[in-house]
């Protein structure tokens, strides 16, 4: 039997980055949660990296504990909320307080199939919400994958397809296909691992 995939989960004191961390476990992953400031050379072998969402605000200071140097590491990576801002502005996009803040459920669009993340899920779909920010600027190199009326940017994935960013929380069990999203997360590690 072959060996578990390791995809940890790096917490920004999310209010959910259990159930991320649970979400995992159930798809049959060795999974842990780390601080976010965890130094790149205490990381085990890793087969992905999950970024958690954080605090009201936190996605807009410009610092996320160690997870600027965790984006340099060459396996794919999600962003959740906070996580998904942190990575737009990074890759030099930008991110902003939303003129229609969303808490609760809420509809989305895929926007162009919405790419490998969004594999096997419906055009629309509900998602479950917690933000007063959002993505105003998609970084070069970034192309938007879900779209909602109030929000621009629900997801979106690097041209390379190893950088996925996702405002909503696929974690809750409100987010009808969000453990779907994880599995393909989850997909997208092994066939990297397999390279």
């Amino acid at each position: 039997m072959a060996d578990p995939l390791v995809i940890d989960v790096v917490d920004n004191g999310g209010q959910w980055t259990h159930r991320e961390w649970r979400m995992l476990r159930y798809l049959g992953v060795d999974t842990q949660i780390i601080s976010n400031n965890t130094p790149i050379s205490e990381l085990r072998d890793l087969d992905g990296l999950l970024l958690s969402g954080g605090a009201a605000r936190v996605g807009l200071s410009g610092k996320l504990g160690n997870c600027a140097e965790l984006l340099s590491l060459d396996l794919p990576i999600l962003g959740i909320c906070a996580g998904h801002q942190f990575m737009a502005r990074h890759y030099g996009g930008d991110c902003g307080e939303s003129q229609s803040p969303e808490f609760g459920a809420m509809e989305i669009s895929l926007v162009d199939g919405g790419g490998g993340i969004f594999d096997g899920t419906p055009q629309t779909q509900v998602v479950w919400e917690s933000h007063n920010d959002e993505v105003t600027i998609v970084p070069d190199d970034f192309r938007i994958t879900a779209s909602s009326p109030s929000c621009r940017v629900q997801a979106m994935e690097n041209v390379a397809g190893d950088r996925f960013g996702l405002q909503f929380h696929p974690e809750v069990n409100d987010s009808e296909y969000g453990a779907k999203i994880m599995e393909n997360f989850v997909i997208i590690c092994k066939k990297a691992s397999s390279q």
